[in-house]
């Protein structure tokens, strides 16, 4: 539903019943300039001298949870007022709000970046996507081994309890001897191991081999 679909004009009477605000709040916020409707008369004690338009109404929803459910002052909400009211025509309708530490913050339409309105402070923007990708990443470079590690051994007390391990892996000698011993033959142990490469394979068998004839 938009607003060219509802009411365009409301009394006093309407938004105090639709925004939860007394008659004598929107008396006093419109007297001392903080919240005037839109339609008014000059003389504002004639009878419906004050007459909200929809986007008044809006706002002044907005500002009746910020004072009810998020216990913000007037005079800070004044505050707010003014810096919004350089960058938009009707800050509290205009713009999405956000409310954290009692502060009102706001989102920039040129960066779209939250910040304080009256701080400046930008809220910080923990992108969960963005790490994702970084550690997706990060974890690829962890696979990518120089060509002079393979066929080597390596023993590393920070990997798998300081086995031997093909370099460049976690991958331990052991683990292949195992798989030769069942009878896999090298294809079938790189398919297990597709980063494994045929001089890993061979290099973890002989290595094995021969501990096994000194032992």
């Amino acid at each position: 539903m938009t607003s060219e679909s509802v009411i365009f004009a409301y009394s006093a009477d309407q938004v105090s019943h639709l925004t939860g605000l007394s008659k004598r709040q929107l008396s006093y916020w419109d007297r001392t300039g903080f919240f005037s409707p839109r339609y008014a008369f000059e003389n504002r004690r004639s009878p419906f001298s004050r007459v909200y338009s929809f986007k008044d109404v809006v706002g002044l929803r907005t500002l009746s949870i910020l004072r009810k459910s998020y216990r913000i002052p007037l005079q800070q909400l004044r505050k707010v007022a003014q810096k919004l009211s350089r960058q938009m025509k009707e800050p509290w309708s205009d713009t999405v709000l956000y409310v954290i530490g009692k502060e009102v913050h706001f989102k920039e339409p040129d960066t779209q970046r939250v910040r304080s309105v009256l701080t400046g402070q930008y809220v910080a923007d923990i992108s969960l996507k963005r790490i994702a990708n970084e550690i997706a990443q990060e974890s690829e470079k962890l696979k990518t081994r120089s060509r002079a590690q393979f066929g080597q051994i390596e023993r590393k007390r920070s990997i798998q309890h300081n086995a031997t391990v093909i370099a460049g892996t976690r991958i331990p000698t052991r683990t292949i001897w195992r798989f030769h011993k069942a009878g896999y033959n090298l294809k079938e142990i790189i398919r297990e191991y597709p980063t494994l490469t045929r001089q890993d394979v061979a290099a973890a068998v002989e290595y094995e081999a021969n501990q096994v004839k000194r032992a």
